[in-house]
């Protein structure tokens, strides 16, 4: 588990800083901009208000566009996104662990504000 997360920060950082390099093909750009957009938006092909189902379509759609979009990179875009994800890597180790916590403690926060509502 740990290291899926891993894999999946070192894909997420290295997507970032890719599509800041200059050399990005504005398709691949537009692309996680779509993705990004329809994370945050609140028109989805499932609604929210259906368990599990709702962030499901999230769970599917938003990985799909960033990997067409990773894919769109050239090579040397994207080995030199990868070498510098990894310096930062090295540099701040401590940034993933404080991110799993900090999710860790949102969804901690957000059901214990479900259970304060539903309850009373």
């Amino acid at each position: 588990m740990i290291l899926r997360l891993r894999r999946i920060w070192r894909d997420a950082l290295t997507l970032l800083l890719a599509l800041r390099d200059r050399r990005t093909p504005a398709r691949a750009r537009l692309a996680a901009l779509a993705a990004l957009v329809y994370a945050l938006s609140p028109v989805d092909l499932l609604p929210e208000a259906l368990p599990l189902l709702g962030v499901g379509d999230d769970l599917v759609v938003v990985p799909t566009v960033l990997a067409l979009a990773a894919r769109g990179l050239p090579p040397a875009v994207l080995a030199d996104a990868r070498a510098r994800s990894a310096g930062l890597q090295q540099r701040l180790p401590w940034l993933l662990p404080s991110l799993a916590l900090l999710f860790l403690a949102g969804v901690v926060g957000l059901g214990w504000a479900l259970l304060r509502t539903l309850g009373g």
